[in-house]
């Protein structure tokens, strides 16, 4: 679709995972430019911009709200505003808020350009000693028990790396999925609270790395090591 005259632009920013000292200088200037920052959580986008010293209009987007909000977005790019939207942390959109604005923006031909930074997936691929030229994002498993293990099950057969991701609150209860699904001797990454001082990275079986963990919250990526599976119980 043809772009309309003076409409505005959507940058897709990201921002850092944990250290304030990871973001761009082009995301600065981007972020001090629009007319409104987009973000997923008030109090977080908040906190973003105080770190940075910018003071901008924020406007929230989440699973609750993307429906009704979307379009009011839609129309202030449309009247010739431009606006960058940010996620809690790393890469907007990407296991985020915001493909329902994408795909409005497509249909009505806004343009929309990214400011790449960055993204907690990459930094925990780069920490791999096994092959990823091929691996499969597994994102977020179920919620409920049940559907837990067998979302986990439908990769055992599988000969690359498969990444998962959780809330912080699950990480010892899908460390525990993970030992039963592929057994105590799957080599395993655990990267957590990657780029801050508590920053952790273990790299080893499952049933070693369990203990070292249980009952702990931690902002995490867990990378399954099927390159050498072993499911030993």
């Amino acid at each position: 679709m043809e772009t309309p005259p003076n409409t505005g632009k959507l940058y897709i920013v990201a921002t850092p995972i944990g250290h304030p000292k990871d973001i761009t200088l082009r995301a600065l200037e981007i972020l001090k430019r629009v007319d409104a920052i987009i973000c997923e959580e008030y109090r977080q986008g908040s906190r973003l911009l105080k770190q940075l010293g910018i003071e901008k209009e924020l406007v929230t987007l989440n699973e609750h709200n993307e429906a009704q909000e979307a379009p009011n977005l839609v129309k202030r790019l449309v009247g010739g505003e431009s606006l960058a939207i940010v996620s809690d942390a790393g890469t907007p959109v990407f296991a985020d808020p915001g493909q329902h604005l994408l795909t409005l923006l497509y249909q009505a031909g806004i343009p929309v350009s990214p400011i790449p930074g960055p993204a907690s997936l990459m930094a925990a691929l780069s920490l791999c000693d096994f092959s990823i030229d091929r691996f499969i994002f597994a994102g977020f498993p179920p919620q409920k028990n049940p559907q837990r293990e067998r979302f986990l099950e439908k990769f055992s057969h599988e000969t690359v790396p498969v990444v998962l991701m959780d809330t912080p609150y699950r990480m010892t209860k899908l460390l525990q999925e993970v030992q039963s699904v592929f057994g105590k001797q799957q080599q395993i990454l655990l990267a957590c609270d990657l780029t801050l001082k508590k920053e952790m990275v273990l790299r080893g079986r499952v049933g070693d790395i369990l203990p070292q963990f249980a009952g702990q919250k931690r902002e995490f990526i867990l990378i399954v090591d099927l390159n050498r599976p072993k499911r030993t119980h």
